[in-house]
């Protein structure tokens, strides 16, 4: 028996040496895998961080443009504010002024805005009746600089003041108030 436990003592030492080697091939296979693994979280958690920073990049972006854009729409509306305020104290002072001055004023808004054509102006029903007796023909004369022709309507448009210029049916606002009467 002294042979037979010598084969099985080998038979024990050679599966024995097999397995440790079979052991230590597999500690190395699962110590790649590992190192591949914490390698592979490392770049996914590096990618995570580096998108995360980017959407908070991007979201303070979009936050400071929506403020400044918040910031342009409230300056726009105190601006539109104080040019509505300004127009109406120039429209409450140009319909306080004397007939005279008030006329004086009409004939150079009519220098400014009458064309080199045929076309008519028109009043509202207060200014027209107040009109200056020579006020047709001055009208004329200032439209006439400009190589144009004004006639007087006698027809009314319902502004507060100032004038309707009316150009082949089409009409310039001259006026203090934003409709007519069609």
């Amino acid at each position: 028996m002294a042979g037979l436990e010598k084969i099985l003592g080998e038979i024990n030492a050679q599966a024995n040496a097999s397995a440790e080697e079979i052991l230590g091939a597999a500690r190395k296979e699962a110590d790649a895998i590992r190192a591949e693994a914490e390698r592979e979280a490392g770049e996914t958690a590096e990618r995570f961080e580096r998108e995360a920073k980017r959407r908070a990049d991007d979201g303070k972006k979009r936050a400071v443009s929506a403020a400044a854009l918040k910031k342009r729409q409230l300056l726009l509306a105190e601006k539109q504010t104080l040019i509505r305020e300004v127009l109406d104290k120039a429209k409450a002072k140009l319909l306080g002024l004397p007939d005279a001055e008030y006329f004086d004023t009409i004939l150079t808004l009519v220098e400014k805005n009458a064309l080199a054509q045929s076309g008519q102006i028109r009043f509202n029903a207060r200014d027209l009746e107040r009109l200056p007796k020579d006020f047709a023909s001055r009208i004329e004369g200032t439209a006439m600089k400009v190589g144009g022709r004004l006639a007087l309507s006698r027809e009314t448009c319902d502004i507060d003041g100032g004038f309707v210029l009316i150009y082949d049916g089409i009409e310039q606002n001259c006026r203090s108030e934003e409709h007519t009467s069609e």
